[in-house]
């Protein structure tokens, strides 16, 4: 059993390597496609694209059913079980010999993390109190970029020297080592003598209020355009950049680093800022959240146009604003949502953004790059990105009015 700090760094890992093996698999999607379809299929793109879709899809299915569990038993216990899961599925993806097969792996990791999903941001939110939780969450956030760095350092450079396949093989040992230590674990709402768990009382109408809170769903759905940005970017940039000529070994690099340095210090950066903001702004996580992307917009459009080298600078300034909202915007969630029903809440909004989100993401930009190409389906993106900041914008009125309602229910 280790304390909130421990159990803070245990989650970070897992999340790390949650991050790396969903970028690993975008990192080798070319080497995928040239493995099992022929080079004149237009549509070979829409296909491994499914491969995206295969995980979110039961990702999001799975995550409501696995939340309701994390509400009513052990959250570390279905943590453990769930990275376990995922871990084996992805380490079994390099073992795919046909494109079924690693289709049925990908159905698999989306089942495993769509335990794991709900249940960590719920026991980081017990763990540590309203006035902590932005700069806790962004830390526990930290790991999405590095995380996504890693895949795509690790499958570009792996799957070039060694082969697609030894990508996957290299990610599963340490999740199944960081799933076991969650078996030790104590969950946060047992009481102090270790035995007894603490009954947190909820009804139907506890799950009505939050479906009726106007702060949350105008939040998934800000959300839901932020992962299909972040999702369709993350499976596509691989192509993107053969398209604009980059190898893929040293792009894959580059743009591993561009995500660790902008993504991390903006994910960090968010949160503090939008803590420090909320005595004075009480709507701060949304104005972090929206502003944030309607700056990353015409950035990003100008990372379209510009040539290489020059394209990685606006690139990495892109992506810094593109990572502001990740704390901000989950810590929302928290805050607006009864403890007795979090898991529920944030498994709710798993389903709603990838339903929307990064699986229509996929196969609508593997649509539009093969029959059109790259350029205009990254330009398409730029629009959804200042869609989903004029969402958070316009959610800034009703967010300190629903944290205050949860605020005072807690109190009495």
């Amino acid at each position: 059993m280790i304390g909130a700090g421990g159990a803070l760094f245990l989650l970070l890992l897992i999340n790390l390597f949650n991050y790396i093996d969903r970028q690993v698999l975008a990192a080798v999607e070319p080497d995928i496609r040239e493995t099992f379809f022929a080079p004149n299929d237009v549509n070979a793109m829409t296909k491994t694209g499914l491969l995206g879709d295969a995980f979110f899809v039961t990702y999001m299915v799975s995550a409501p059913i696995l939340g309701l569990l994390a509400d009513r038993f052990s959250r570390w216990i279905i943590v453990g079980s769930a990275v376990i899961l995922w871990s084996l599925a992805s380490g079994g993806s390099g073992l795919a010999a046909t494109f079924a097969i690693l289709f049925a792996t990908r159905v698999c990791v989306g089942i495993g993390e769509g335990g794991y999903g709900p249940a960590t941001p719920t026991i980081i939110s017990d763990l540590f109190p309203i006035e902590r939780r932005g700069r806790v969450i962004a830390v526990f956030c930290a790991a999405i970029p590095v995380g996504s760095a890693l895949g795509y350092v690790i499958g570009g450079l792996i799957g070039a020297h060694l082969g697609w396949r030894w990508a996957f093989y290299l990610v599963a040992p340490p999740g199944l080592l960081l799933g076991l230590l969650c078996f030790w674990q104590r969950d946060p709402r047992v009481a102090a003598d270790n035995l007894v768990q603490k009954t947190l009382r909820r009804s139907i109408r506890d799950y009505v209020n939050l479906f009726r809170t106007r702060s949350y769903l105008i939040n998934c759905v800000a959300q839901t355009l932020m992962t299909f940005v972040t999702g369709g970017l993350g499976f596509w940039v691989p192509a993107y950049l053969r398209y604009r000529h980059q190898s893929s070994g040293f792009g894959m690099t580059i743009f591993g680093l561009i995500t660790v340095g902008a993504g991390l210090v903006s994910t960090l950066l968010g949160g503090v800022i939008a803590d420090k903001l909320r005595p004075r702004f009480p709507g701060s996580y949304f104005w972090v959240s929206g502003i944030g992307m309607l700056i990353a917009c015409p950035i990003f459009i100008v990372s379209l146009y510009v040539p290489f080298p020059a394209a990685w600078v606006a690139m990495f300034i892109a992506i810094f604003f593109l990572f502001l909202n990740t704390g901000p915007s989950n810590t929302a969630l928290a805050n607006v949502s009864l403890p007795a029903v979090r898991a529920t809440a944030f498994a709710a909004n798993i389903f709603v953004i990838h339903a929307f989100g990064d699986v229509q993401a996929f196969w609508l930009l593997g649509y539009i790059g093969g029959h059109a190409n790259m350029h205009v389906a990254f330009l398409f993106v730029s629009g959804i990105i200042f869609l989903s900041g004029v969402a958070w914008l316009m959610g800034v009125k009703y967010l300190p009015a629903d944290t205050a309602a949860i605020e005072r229910a807690q109190n009495n």
